[in-house]
């Protein structure tokens, strides 16, 4: 098993370097703004990041300080370090993909205090100078020498991606004929509405047109752009829903606001429902992050 093991205050001599080298990806800027709570758009927000000064996400400042910091804490002096000052001055920013070469160099030692003053410097690949400055720590005075921990995987999951990603396959698609059946509350509604907006149907509105107008007024809507087809009540619309499919006149069925035996009834009925040769089934989309 590896191992990390410090350098103690009398090991070390000006002039002795350590050094680490990593590479700035999108998900390090992630991490680093979900942990301080830094949602600076020029950090996380693609499209703004190109028109801005950069014209690309740039890390945060503090990511370079901490490879500085990693350096001290698990190579020279290592465990046992505890970090007591720090001056960094920040030449240029650091960009998606660019790799940084943080090095740390014993310049003073202080025998009273076991103090160490460090010149610090990071690079990127082209050899241009990322962050210069100094840090002071308190050097360990005893050996200390442990297996490395293995930290878990971390893994940043954005809420709602999954469906994203499912509605953007859908771009170029030409929206589906859809009776919406029984919409006489807000949620049936807003679906409709919703799914009509995103291009993804064109809903025909089925079900007792007065509680349909009062529904859509409570949420707010305009119903002027969408076909209302009145019916006397949830059955009915469920059957009549099924008449239109049957003849053509709409392409999908979408439930609205009664009960799923009401809904599937009207559609498995032997001689006026949808049924054929094949199966009946159902799919779920769920956005789980996994």
């Amino acid at each position: 098993m590896e191992r990390i093991e410090n350098r103690t205050f009398d090991e070390l001599a000006p002039g002795d370097t350590a050094a680490l080298v990593r590479t700035l990806t999108y998900k390090d800027v992630e991490a680093l703004a979900i942990m301080s709570g830094d949602m600076d758009p020029a950090h996380v927000d693609a499209d703004f990041a190109k028109s801005e000064t950069f014209h690309t996400v740039v890390a945060h400042g503090t990511w370079g300080g901490a490879l500085i910091s990693t350096v001290l804490a698990t190579q020279l002096p290592g465990p046992g370090t505890i970090y007591v000052d720090q001056s960094l001055h920040f030449h240029r920013p650091v960009g998606l993909g660019d790799t940084i070469t943080a090095t740390v160099k014993v310049a003073r030692k202080i025998n009273e205090t076991h103090r160490v003053i460090f010149y610090c410097c990071a690079i990127d690949q082209h050899g241009e100078e990322v962050i210069t400055g100094t840090a002071e720590v308190i050097a360990p005075t005893e050996k200390i020498s442990r297996p490395r921990v293995i930290m878990p995987k971390a893994e940043l999951r954005q809420k709602g991606r999954h469906y994203e990603l499912l509605i953007e396959a859908t771009h170029g698609l030409d929206p589906i004929r859809t009776a919406i059946v029984h919409p006489v509350d807000t949620p049936s509604l807003l679906g409709a509405v919703d799914a009509a907006r995103a291009k993804l149907i064109v809903p025909v509105l089925v079900g007792p047109e007065a509680k349909i107008r009062a529904a859509a007024t409570q949420a707010g809507l305009d119903l002027g752009p969408y076909e209302i087809v009145s019916t006397e009540h949830s059955a009915a619309a469920a059957a009549q829903a099924v008449i239109m499919a049957r003849a053509g006149k709409v392409e999908a069925l979408m439930k609205g606001a009664l009960h799923t035996d009401e809904f599937m009834s009207a559609i498995i009925d032997g001689d006026h429902g949808l049924r054929t040769g094949r199966r009946i089934s159902h799919v779920y989309a769920i956005d789980a992050p996994d």
